[in-house]
C-alpha cells in the first residue's frame, strides 16, 4: 500500500471513531510508523509501505481507537519549538502554556540587561509542577546563563523531566527538586513560575477521553474550586523571592480575575495575559509588599 492511500485510510478510520483532526492524527501515526519528518513524509507519499509497517500502524490506530493520546503513543510532543519525551506519568504540554513560556523571557531579558550591565550573573528561576519539564527546559535553552529550579511532588513526573533535561542538554542548570510547591527551593530565587493543576474537581468528569482516561489526575485535579493548589502558591511566594521578584502562573478559563486578586494582596502590580484565542491565560506579579513578605513567612512556616 502506498503511504498516500495508507494516511487516507487512516484517516478514514479515525474520523469513523470519533477522533478529532482525523487527519492530522493520521498524519501524525503514519509518521511515527516510518520514523519520518513532516517534509520528509509530504515528499514520499508515493512510497510502498512493508508488511512490518501496516502492522505497526495497525497497532498504533487501535491504541488511538481507545482515545489514547497520540502524544502517548509516539512518546513525543513538541513544545515551544523543541521535541519533548512525554507518557502517562506527565500531563502532555499544551500550546496554551508556551504564552507562560513567553511572558516569562520578556520580563527575563530585561531584568538580565540590567544584571549583565552590573557584571552579574544570570538569573535564578523556579518552575512549580515541572511535570514533563517542558516549561524549565524550554527556559534553560532560551536563557543559558539562568539556572531553573524544578520541582514536582510526583517523583514518576520528575523521572521524565531528566529525560527531558538530559535530551536536550540542560540538566546541569535545571535542578530536579521533589516536594510539595516551594517546600524544596534551597534559596529564594528571581522569579516563580507555574502551571499547577486547576481543573475543578467537579468538572473532571467532562474532560474529553484522552485526558479524563489517560492523564495524571494529580496534574489536573485543582480541588474543589480548581485554586487549591495556586492560592496556596501565592500566600507562600512572597517570602521565597528575591527583592523585586515577580511571580507568573497559568490559569484556567474564567478564573484569571479571581486569581489576580489573590495575586494583588501580595504584589503591586498585577498584569493578565490572554493567550492566541484571547483566553485570558497567565497571571503575573511584580512589586512585593513589605506586608506581603511578613505573611509568606508566616504561610511558609505554618
Amino acid at each position: 500500500m502506498k503511504v498516500g492511500q495508507a494516511w487516507k485510510d487512516a484517516s478514514a478510520k479515525l474520523a469513523a471513531g470519533g477522533i478529532e483532526d482525523a487527519l492530522m492524527e493520521g498524519e501524525l501515526l503514519l509518521r511515527q510508523t516510518l520514523k519520518m519528518e513532516r517534509s520528509e513524509f509530504y515528499s514520499g507519499l508515493s512510497g510502498e509501505l512493508t508488511t512490518s509497517e501496516l502492522n505497526r500502524l495497525k497497532e498504533f490506530l487501535t491504541q488511538r481507537l481507545t482515545h489514547k493520546p497520540s502524544a502517548y503513543i509516539r512518546h513525543v510532543k513538541e513544545f515551544y519549538g523543541l521535541e519533548f519525551y512525554v507518557d502517562e506519568r506527565v500531563l502532555i504540554p499544551r500550546p496554551e502554556t508556551e504564552l507562560l513560556v513567553e511572558k516569562v523571557l520578556e520580563m527575563v531579558h530585561s531584568r538580565l540587561t540590567l544584571r549583565q550591565a552590573q557584571g552579574g550573573e544570570g538569573l535564578l528561576i523556579a518552575d512549580i509542577g515541572t511535570g514533563s519539564g517542558a516549561i524549565a527546559v524550554a527556559l534553560a535553552v532560551n536563557l543559558p546563563r539562568s539556572r531553573i529550579f524544578a520541582t514536582d511532588i510526583s517523583g514518576e513526573a520528575l523521572e521524565v523531566a531528566e529525560i527531558n533535561c538530559r535530551k536536550h542538554g540542560v540538566a546541569d542548570r535545571v535542578p530536579l527538586l521533589s516536594g510539595d510547591l516551594l517546600t524544596p527551593l534551597p534559596q529564594p530565587v528571581d522569579i516563580i513560575i507555574a502551571n499547577l493543576p486547576y481543573v475543578p474537581d467537579s468538572e473532571l468528569l467532562n474532560l474529553a477521553p484522552e485526558v479524563r482516561w489517560y492523564e495524571p489526575r494529580l496534574a489536573l485535579s485543582g480541588g474543589p474550586d480548581g485554586l487549591e493548589y495556586i492560592r496556596r502558591l501565592i500566600d507562600q511566594g512572597p517570602a521565597k523571592l528575591k527583592p523585586g521578584g515577580a511571580l507568573l502562573l497559568e490559569v484556567g478559563m474564567g478564573q484569571a480575575e479571581v486569581v489576580a486578586g489573590m495575586v494583588h494582596r501580595y504584589f503591586l502590580d498585577v498584569t493578565v495575559y490572554s493567550d492566541l484565542a484571547g483566553i485570558p491565560r497567565v497571571v503575573g506579579g511584580e512589586g512585593i509588599t513589605q506586608m506581603s513578605l511578613i505573611s509568606g513567612c508566616l504561610n511558609l512556616t505554618f
